[in-house]
């Protein structure tokens, strides 16, 4: 199926690993330009490189990287002006960056709590805020897809109360912008993923593979790139009757 995407530009936060890896490489297959931002911690830098060296190998699209701490507003501004000097627009927003800080409530640092809600949820408010404003004075009508999780619906049982919490506001956050942006032609759309077989979480379930397989109706741990493939449909046209809309992605653990 023709998406119609193709020569497009689309901007994917935290996309140099995990589920944001598969969403550059889904969108890549399908001719778009790629901007996979990451933040210059550990090892992401090299990451991101080699997913843009991967693409333009195997997909003969185009790629870059743009460096940015999405809970920064000068950060954000600065990989918007870097994005569109390059490429001149962003036509699909993928607001995919999140950390998950682990421990019990009782325990947890105000400043904990609080480096969640900046990259979680004012990343996603800052990425969003800058692609509505290109829209609005291009008159064009983009889609942003915002990456929530089932555990906005359902909670963790291991101690993530802030990812939880600002999954939920990103639900939330969905609802309003896309009320807010239907009368321009723009749509806003999320996906609450389920278990997914990551880098980051593969080690812990082959731990007890049985154990995570029992939560899904489905019996089976998602492969990244079947998150990629429905980001890919809210993207494009063929979801244009939709906004506002969290897709239940989870094998059956939501049913939602």
């Amino acid at each position: 199926m023709d998406l119609n995407l193709k020569d497009k530009v689309v901007l994917v936060t935290g996309g140099s690993g995990g589920i944001g890896k598969a969403i550059c490489r889904a969108f890549a297959e399908e001719g778009m330009k790629v901007a996979v931002n990451y933040i210059d911690l550990g090892n992401q830098k090299e990451m991101a490189e080699k997913l843009v060296a991967d693409i333009k190998e195997k997909c003969s699209a185009e790629a870059d990287i743009f460096e940015a701490d999405i809970s920064s507003e000068e950060a954000v501004l600065k990989m918007y002006a870097d994005i569109t000097a390059k490429y001149n627009q962003v036509d699909v927003l993928v607001n995919n960056a999140a950390i998950c800080p682990v421990g019990p409530v009782k325990d947890m640092e105000l400043a904990t709590w609080k480096q969640a809600m900046d990259v979680n949820l004012d990343g996603t408010f800052l990425c969003s805020r800058e692609f509505i404003k290109q829209q609005l004075d291009k008159g064009l009508k983009g889609r942003v897809v915002n990456i929530a999780s089932q555990a906005a619906f359902r909670g963790s049982v291991s101690g993530k109360s802030p990812y939880d919490t600002t999954k939920g506001g990103m639900v939330s956050f969905t609802i309003a912008l896309a009320r807010e942006m239907a009368p321009h032609g723009i749509g806003v759309n999320a996906i609450a993923p389920g278990l997914v077989m990551t880098e980051m979480v593969a080690e812990l379930i082959s731990k007890d593979v049985e154990k995570y397989l029992n939560r899904v109706p489905l019996h089976r741990i998602a492969e990244p790139k079947e998150i990629a493939n429905v980001v890919l449909f809210l993207a494009s046209q063929r979801s244009s009757y939709m906004t506002g809309a969290t897709v239940d992605v989870t094998g059956g653990m939501l049913m939602r």
